[in-house]
């Protein structure tokens, strides 16, 4: 597991989050370090910091990186998951990191100076009619086994049947491995059971939104963000991205 760092002063939180998962999942948690300017922080630096007092793990300092070699250094490592921290919360620089992230085939998450400690207990996974949606359970379903997390599904309010079969074969991954899940239906379609999520997460006490990152950013998106960003940029808590593989899925449905 890899924690990116742009400012240690704000960096607690998102490492005590990291250290507590990485546990969780019998992962090993190694940090790397770098400047949204992509003016990276030396070694002497990370080593005398005192931000890092109070964690019991090892972690592992890999040096520095730049948002251009992102994906390569997460190849290198064998990184399974991505936590970022994310000090600057404008369009401008979220999308940067989002475009960094493009080819990545791990979760990753974006995580707020802002945010308290990740709590676990409950994760929130919005399910739309898009095929590649069934990829997140296989990540929800690893948070059920081993932290311990409740699912809750919340099914687009779609008039068709696709959103309610993805949300039929992650019931089934759950039910193989005795989950802990529920299923609700959102006032919203599939174009808006995110952002529904997202202010669910709030009353519901939910620690997690897992969401599924575009495949083609449209001219839409690139004049205004992708989905993904305006999410982030409005959730009070993490989401946690999964990209959908280019080469399972066909660009229509």
């Amino acid at each position: 597991m890899l924690a990116l760092i742009n400012n240690f002063e704000n960096s607690k939180a998102l490492l005590v989050s990291a250290e507590k998962l990485a546990s969780q999942l019998s992962k090993d948690l190694a940090v790397m370090s770098f400047n949204s300017d992509n003016k990276v922080v030396s070694v002497d630096e990370f080593t005398n910091s005192q931000y890092f007092n109070g964690l019991s793990m090892n972690i592992k300092y890999l040096g520095a990186t730049t948002l251009t070699k992102l994906a390569e250094v997460c190849e290198q490592n064998e990184v399974s998951f991505l936590f970022i921290q994310l000090s600057d919360y404008r369009k401008k620089s979220i999308q940067q990191y989002l475009n960094a992230c493009r080819e990545l085939r791990i979760p990753y998450v974006l995580f707020k100076d802002k945010f308290h400690n990740l709590s676990l207990k409950q994760v929130i996974v919005p399910v739309n009619f898009l095929e590649e949606e069934v990829e997140k359970a296989q990540f929800a379903a690893a948070f059920g086994r081993f932290c311990t997390s409740e699912i809750l599904i919340l099914q687009a309010n779609d008039y068709g049947s696709k959103a309610l079969r993805n949300t039929e074969r992650m019931s089934e991954l759950f039910d193989k491995f005795n989950l802990k899940y529920s299923v609700v239906k959102a006032q919203k379609d599939s174009f808006g059971v995110d952002k529904e999520a997202a202010e669910k997460a709030e009353f519901a006490s939910a620690g997690l939104i897992i969401v599924t990152a575009s495949r083609e950013y449209g001219l839409d998106d690139i004049i205004f963000g992708p989905n993904e960003l305006h999410l982030i940029k409005k959730s009070d808590v993490p989401v946690l991205l999964v990209n959908p593989r280019g080469d399972l899925y066909a660009l229509c449905d």
